[in-house]
């Protein structure tokens, strides 16, 4: 009997472990919600839907909202006097007679007619008298002789492909119904890659790098990408690993930084070149690649929305005998909101008392996901709540670093929501070609995403970068603040 008991006793904790596995999504996992199978998708549909609103709440933005709507101007680009009504809106009467009632207004905001303009430049040439050579006046855009688009519709591909993540052959339709421009998608694919060469050779990269490594506090994830064709080793052989996009940038928008790696190694991190010499604090999850630069890091943030996603699917395994793990998810909550509290007050740190009791909740909870766990089975290594107890314990000042620290923020949102660009560029597209595509891509959206941060617009970044004849781009310079 007491085999029969074991046997049993195995063959539930094999079920737990199927279960687990089929039950792991993106609100309980490090799963990316477009991993997520159809029925999980259907249940997060579900929950959103089946949400009630508060009977207080009203319709549409709530108080303090600050709204989007338009203000008329006090100097509008110019004034048009319209002719006086002729009927009355109310009896319909002639109103040819009618006493002036003195003068409204509207104003009406819109762009003008778009066309494409066909310059014809006269370029005049000039012999020298001392060798002979013909020197030809140069134009504005393009070369002399050749018949090219100029900045604008270069900006707009570049614009429409990079920043609205349209495919390259949407883009040149496009480009022909707005703008009257009937370019081809080649010229799309070479407008961008022109972009990204002139943005290398202005050294924007290396401005971009010097002036991360100046802030506090970074953030940094990484996520898979479809490359075609992979480096290739001294052999010709596939490099082994798959291609990422990586993206370290500031809490906030002002510096976003992407970038490539042939495969998501230790190595490939280190290759990055952002994060050598570093010495503040690095906010991120747990993935081992990242913990070379531990030791010369004033402190890591561990990404708490990571953990209560652990959490939550360890609490489904068993919702009583697992229940530690919600006793986690509460103080990290409840701490996140009086970091935000105190940083509204213009406080820099938490009150002593609140922090150590918060700390002491998690400690025991913690305690008790090891204790409860430590001896139970599992059909493979030790049971998933073991581990994860095991992990908050060994790691717990990583993850309250946000309360001694308030510059550091509780979760990584920054650089998964940074990180959702490339991941929608490549539902859309499919895939880059290469590394270096996928490079050139990455360099551009460092460019426009960043000089967004600094309230540049897209449209005149583009600008900078492609009108003046040598390259000025915007570049990042080292914070002040």
């Amino acid at each position: 009997m007491v085999g029969l008991a074991s046997e049993l006793e195995r063959a539930h904790a094999r079920i737990a472990e199927l279960e687990a596995r089929l039950g792991r999504d993106s609100t309980n996992s490090s799963i990316p919600p477009s991993a997520d199978s159809i029925t999980a998708k259907a249940k997060r549909r579900a929950d959103r839907s089946s949400r009630e609103r508060s009977a207080d709440r009203k319709p549409g933005g709530q108080p303090g909202r600050k709204g989007s709507g338009l203000a008329p101007t006090v100097t509008p680009d110019r004034t048009e006097a319209l002719p006086a009504p002729g009927d009355c809106s109310g009896c319909g009467a002639d109103l040819a007679d009618g006493a002036d009632a003195g003068m409204s207004g509207a104003q009406v905001w819109d762009l003008p007619p778009l066309v494409m303009e066909k310059v014809h430049y006269l370029l005049p040439r000039r012999r020298c008298g001392c060798c002979g050579k013909i020197t030809t006046a140069v134009p504005p855009w393009g070369a002399a002789g050749n018949v090219t688009y100029g900045p604008n519709i270069n900006a707009a591909a570049i614009l429409l492909a990079s920043e609205g993540n349209v495919p390259l052959e949407r883009t040149a339709h496009l480009m022909a119904a707005l703008l009257g421009a009937p370019v081809s998608t080649g010229f799309v694919a070479r407008a961008l890659e022109r972009f990204a060469q002139r943005l290398a050779a202005a050294g924007f990269e290396e401005a971009m790098k010097t002036a991360l490594r100046a802030e506090e506090v970074l953030c940094a994830d990484e996520t898979p990408t479809n490359v075609i064709g992979k480096d290739t080793d001294a052999h010709g052989q596939p490099v082994p690993g798959s291609p990422h996009a990586v993206t370290v940038r500031t809490p906030d928008a002002r510096l976003v930084y992407y970038a490539p790696i042939g495969s998501r190694s230790k190595t490939a991190l280190a290759g990055l070149g952002v994060l050598d010499g570093y010495a503040g604090y690095l906010v991120r999850d747990d993935y081992a690649g990242w913990y070379q630069f531990d030791a010369q890091l004033a402190g890591v943030g561990q990404c708490a929305a990571h953990l209560i996603r652990h959490c939550k699917g360890v609490l489904e395994l068993h919702p009583t005998q697992q229940h530690w793990a919600a006793d986690v998810i509460t103080p990290l909550r409840e701490a996140a909101a009086a970091v935000t509290e105190a940083t509204t007050d213009g406080r820099d740190h938490l009150d002593p008392q609140l922090l150590a009791d918060l700390r002491k909740r998690y400690d025991h909870a913690v305690g008790w996901g090891i204790t409860t766990n430590r001896h139970r089975d599992w059909a493979k290594g030790h049971h998933p709540g073991y581990n994860l107890a095991t992990r908050l314990h060994n790691k717990a000042d990583q993850v309250w670093t946000f309360t001694r620290n308030l510059a550091v923020p509780w979760t990584n949102n920054a650089s998964e929501q940074a990180l959702k660009g490339p991941k929608r560029h490549q539902a859309v597209s499919g895939y880059w070609h290469t590394l270096t595509t996928l490079a050139g891509y990455c360099r551009v959206r460092s460019y426009l995403v960043s000089t967004r941060g600094h309230g540049v617009q897209a449209i005149d970044a583009i600008h900078t970068a492609l009108t003046a004849l040598t390259g000025n781009p915007w570049l990042p310079t080292i914070s002040t603040a």
